[in-house]
């Protein structure tokens, strides 16, 4: 387990090392360094014979799915029977022995191995047919891609994503209603994507909690013995602790401790027989597992009173309201405040200041309020916006109603609005945090985005700034100047246009040949013309550049940029393949390996998926008599199979 250990720390360290490297331009230690240990890496992963998902030494090609296909589970998974209560618990565990481990709360997905390597991952689904990630599940951050064992191997477990990237990645999305609402959704989403790129940057992890079946391997009866089994394979286990009758209170009040200081999101604990062949033996309800049980746990509420109503307006207009009330002790902190999310919830609340209201924390971690026992229902909506002063304006969009403030000057926007444009991924300036750009706002150096490039001007002030001087001064007019040769894409996004991520913006601009001209003139039907983007980005497009001052913005910032030249357009003449869909199977003869048929097909504007379909337009298989699944799928769906000879004639008689 030692080596175990060391080959987990070594790819967290030449990873960080890597990003600092690469995306930060920063060194963090020398060449001689990071070749030293990254031959120890690769010298531990040969002796075990274990390589994780993320390790340096693997490089994982991003695929882009057409849509994820469905199978069905060869067992039926079951949902868990489950109580709050612990004496409940211990009654239902007897005489036995059982182990207890944190029920995560992500997305359950079911993994087979074949000689040693992942060969499909699926999630659960309804519990009878799941989806196939398995593209997806290749980049999980702590997976194994090769494990010790050439049999077939299948074990269930959970993936998740941590508190603490969930935060990260919800502070980078500025529009508050676009904002996820847990990281079991977050997760939920990363796992399903049809594009792993996206996967592998959300940072999921997966911990298994059962083993199902190990072809030639006699498994134990312990449950236990098994998961440490899986553990010497290089999997991360569901932590654990091994329960009898006599302890199993105070294991619950145990893990109750570690809720608070978990970063993995959990929803209560799982209880199961340590004795596997017992649990067996008692068989199934209709709908539950006789042999675990779910221990949720019990929301402690807190009653309190209401002080005040706090609201906080976002770069995209939206006020959110916060509620204020006397401390509480919750989960073994104190609480005082509490997200109110919007007015319909407010009205449904009946709220007022002086109100006496009940509040908890969901899942023992986020600060709610539950109910209103007074229900006074005097709150006000504001009428002034607490940034600006200007009026506010309440919407309902969706059927949720919410209060904004219109002004397009708010202040609040503009601190925002600038931390936005500053950020990594947008124009990349270090150095400008909330707090400075609040102060440059407030001393007048820094009113619409253009003046971003005009700072020297106040060289003096700046460096009298607190928390400034010469050296952070200069350090801050060097990534201003790196700033200014940037690509469209990234300035798209800086401007901070609504429903416009990154990604948006990327589509957009090759769409229209990287030119902003064209971008600017584009009409909602041509933009939705466009795969991925639909009407609300289109129409946030459109409002963004006919509203006047946005066009003065962009004409302020234009004579300090140069964009930088894209890789040209492919002649549309040659699209031969469009709206064709492929699929590619088996070995190629005539290109050097199928990645590079890939690339032929998409280079005259074909798709290439992983899986064949209804949608599947050619499977390319030079065995066209192959026994395989997707040649089955292909001719029970009487899609074409074509050799790569019949391809090549095909696509060469289209250029004709």
């Amino acid at each position: 387990m030692e080596k175990q250990e060391r080959i987990k720390e070594l790819v967290i360290k030449l990873n960080e090392a890597a990003r600092a490297y690469y995306q930060e331009d920063r060194e963090v230690m020398s060449n001689l360094e990071y070749d030293a240990l990254y031959d120890e890496l690769a010298a531990l992963e040969k002796e075990t014979g274990i390589v994780l998902a993320g390790s340096p030494t693997v490089q994982v090609g991003y695929e882009v799915l057409s849509e994820l296909e469905k199978v069905p589970h060869d067992s039926p998974m079951l949902s868990l029977d489950k109580t709050k209560s612990p004496e409940a618990l211990q009654d239902w565990l007897g005489d036995q022995k059982g182990m207890l481990s944190w029920k995560m709360d992500g997305l359950t997905v079911v993994l087979t191995y074949k000689n040693g390597a992942l060969d499909r991952a699926v999630t659960r689904g309804n519990g009878t047919i799941g989806e196939v990630i398995t593209n997806n599940a290749r980049v999980f951050k702590n997976l194994p891609s090769r494990i010790p064992f050439d049999g077939e191997l299948v074990l269930r477990g959970e993936a998740v994503i941590k508190y603490s990237d969930f935060r990260k990645i919800n502070e980078s999305i500025e529009n508050v209603d676009a904002k996820y609402k847990n990281p079991r959704n977050l997760c939920s989403g990363s796992v399903r994507q049809l594009n792993n790129e996206i996967t592998a940057r959300r940072n999921v992890f997966f911990f298994a909690f059962s083993l199902v079946s190990a072809q030639g391997k006699e498994l134990s009866n312990s449950v236990k013995e098994n998961m440490n089994w899986l553990a010497s394979l290089g999997f991360e286990i569901v932590p654990y602790k091994m329960v009898d009758r006599s302890n199993i209170i105070d294991a619950i009040a145990a893990f109750a401790e570690k809720v608070v200081e978990n970063d993995f999101p959990s929803d209560g604990l799982v209880l199961i027989y340590d004795d596997i062949a017992y649990g067996t033996a008692l068989g199934t309800t209709a709908k539950f597992p006789r042999n675990s049980i779910a221990f949720k746990w019990a929301d402690e509420e807190a009653e309190t009173v209401l002080t005040g109503i706090e609201w906080s307006p976002s770069r995209t207009g939206l006020i959110n309201p916060i509620a204020l009330f006397d401390s509480v002790e919750l989960e073994g902190t104190t609480v005082s405040r509490a997200s109110l999310h919007n007015l319909s919830i407010m009205d449904a609340l009946e709220l007022g200041i002086g109100d006496h209201i009940k509040v908890y924390k969901a899942n023992m971690i986020i600060p709610q309020v539950s109910e209103n026992l007074t229900r006074s229902g005097s709150w006000q909506v504001p009428k002034h916006c607490p940034a600006c002063g200007g009026e506010t304006e309440v919407r309902m969009e969706n059927d949720v109603k919410s209060l904004y403030c219109p002004n397009p000057f708010c202040s609040a926007k503009k601190v925002k609005l600038f931390s936005h444009y500053v950020s990594r991924d947008a124009m990349n300036i270090d150095g400008l945090s909330e707090a400075t750009l609040t102060k440059m706002i407030d001393q007048g150096f820094l009113s619409e985005l253009y003046d971003l490039y005009t700072l020297s001007q106040y060289q003096e002030a700046i460096v009298e700034m607190e928390g400034f001087g010469e050296k952070s001064y200069n350090n801050l007019m060097k990534s201003i100047d790196k700033s200014r040769q940037t690509t469209l894409p990234r300035f798209i996004y800086s401007l901070g246009i609504l429903n416009v991520g990154a990604s948006n913006a990327k589509l957009l601009c090759k769409h229209f040949g990287y030119s902003l001209e064209a971008l600017m003139k584009a009409t909602v039907e041509e933009m939705t013309e466009i795969e991925g983007i639909g009407g609300v980005i289109a129409t946030s497009v459109r409002d963004y550049f006919d509203n006047t001052h946005n066009q003065k913005v962009v004409d302020g910032l234009l004579p300090y940029l140069t964009f930088q030249e894209m890789p040209a357009e492919i002649d549309k003449g040659q699209q031969i393949l469009t709206d064709k869909t492929f699929v590619i199977t088996g070995s190629v003869e005539h290109f050097k390996n199928r990645k590079e048929l890939k690339e032929k097909i998409e280079s005259l504007g074909g798709k290439v998926t992983g899986s064949v379909t209804g949608k599947t337009d050619y499977l390319i298989n030079n065995d066209n008599l192959s026994g395989s699944t997707k040649n089955k799928k292909a001719k029970e769906l009487g899609i074409p199979i074509l050799t790569e000879e019949e391809f090549l004639n095909m696509i060469n008689e289209g250029k004709r």
